[in-house]
């Protein structure tokens, strides 16, 4: 599976950005799929996940009520809406496909449950 990120940019606070994430290669449509993301120096954070068919969510704290994560219509795709971006919100974002069938949102706050991952997209808030 590849997937590809797209959407990252340079925006000020309190401005909006939406992530997407379409996977190739073979059908992500049974799994759970997520992001995460990453600064410079720090471990990978989780940041969202939707379950395998799209009816359950999972987000942290951080960014719980700002942002919001779904999937396309055919489920190789997922996306992040963000609003209400802050500066810590600025990191390195990446997508993930979960390694179980039928996955659940919850299985994607445990790392080693990602089965592939994207290249990130720099999502940068300025002050």
């Amino acid at each position: 599976v590849q997937l590809q990120a797209s959407g990252g940019g340079l925006v000020q606070a309190g401005a909006s950005l939406r992530l997407s994430c379409v996977a190739s290669g073979r059908t992500t449509s049974s799994y759970a799929m997520g992001w995460f993301r990453q600064t410079p120096g720090k471990d990978r954070e989780f940041v969202a996940a939707i379950n395998w068919s799209g009816g359950s969510t999972l987000y942290s704290d951080s960014v719980k009520g700002r942002f919001s994560i779904s999937r396309g219509n055919a489920k190789n795709a997922v996306y992040l809406q963000m609003n209400s971006l802050k500066p810590e919100d600025t990191a390195l974002y990446y997508c993930a496909v979960g390694r179980t069938l039928f996955g659940s949102a919850q299985s994607m706050g445990d790392m080693t449950s990602i089965e592939y991952w994207g290249q990130g997209t720099q999502v940068t808030v300025s002050s």
